[in-house]
C-alpha cells in the first residue's frame, strides 16, 4: 500500500469521531459565531452602501464594453451543511458552457481583459458581500466550491466535506497562504483542506482580523 493510500485509510477511520467532536465544538461556541454573524451583517451592509453602490455601475460598464454577456456570473456553490446557494461574482470570462463544471486555468483564453484584472485584484469577489448579508456566506471562511469540485475533492480526501461545517467565506486562511485559484494536484487539494480545517478548529475574532488584513495586503500588492 502506498504512503498516500495509508494516509487516506487512516483518516477515514478517525473522520467520523472527529466530525462528531467538532460539531460539538462549534455548538459550544455559539456566542462567537453569533458575534461573527453580527459583524458580517454590519460590514457587508457598509460595503454595499459605500463601495458596491459605485463599483457595480463602473464594473458593469467595463464588463459590457469588453465582452458580450451578463454583468454577474451566478453559480451554484456548496454552502454550510452541504446546502446549495447562488454565489455571485462579476463575470470575468466570455460566456461558455464549461463555466459551471470546470475550473478556469490561470492562462485560460476564455478570461476577458477586464476579467483578468478583476481576478488578480480580487474585485470579482466583491458582489459576494450580498451573499454575506443574506446569510449564505461569511467574510472569512473556507472558499465555496462548485458541487462537482466538492465531490471530486471528497473522493481524494475523504474528510474534505468537513469544510462545510461553517459558512463559506469571501476569503480564508487557505487563500492567504497561497492556495487560491485552480487546484493543480493532490497536494494542493490536501493542503487547502488542512488550512481550512485548521481555521474551523481555531476560528476566533483575532484570526479573522489577521486573515482580512493579509487579504487586503495581498490585494493591494
Amino acid at each position: 500500500m502506498s504512503t498516500r493510500a495509508k494516509i487516506l485509510s487512516l483518516r477515514r477511520e478517525v473522520f467520523t469521531t472527529e466530525r462528531v467532536f467538532f460539531r460539538q465544538f462549534i455548538d459550544q461556541r455559539k456566542t462567537f459565531f453569533a458575534f461573527k454573524r453580527a459583524t458580517d451583517v454590519l460590514i457587508s451592509a457598509l460595503v454595499l452602501v459605500f463601495i458596491l453602490s459605485w463599483m457595480v455601475p463602473l464594473c458593469a460598464l467595463l464588463i459590457k464594453l469588453d465582452s458580450r454577456g451578463p454583468v454577474f456570473f451566478i453559480q451554484r456553490r456548496v454552502g454550510r451543511g452541504g446546502r446549495s446557494f447562488r454565489c455571485l461574482k462579476f463575470r470575468t470570462m466570455v460566456v461558455n458552457t464549461d463555466a459551471n463544471r470546470k475550473e478556469a486555468a490561470e492562462d485560460d483564453s476564455s478570461i476577458t481583459r477586464i476579467g483578468g484584472f478583476l481576478r488578480k485584484s480580487n474585485l470579482d469577489e466583491f458582489p459576494q458581500f450580498l451573499n454575506v448579508l443574506i446569510g449564505d456566506m461569511s467574510i472569512v471562511g473556507p472558499r465555496p466550491h462548485m458541487h462537482v469540485d466538492c465531490n471530486k475533492f471528497s473522493r481524494l480526501v475523504p474528510e474534505y466535506k468537513f469544510r462545510n461545517m461553517v459558512r463559506p467565506g469571501i476569503t480564508g486562511l487557505a487563500q492567504v497562504k497561497g492556495y487560491r485559484g485552480p487546484t493543480k494536484d493532490f497536494e494542493s487539494i490536501f493542503h487547502r483542506y488542512q488550512f481550512d480545517a485548521f481555521y474551523i478548529r481555531n476560528a476566533n475574532f483575532w484570526l479573522d482580523i489577521r486573515i482580512v488584513r493579509q487579504t487586503a495586503v495581498q490585494t493591494l500588492s
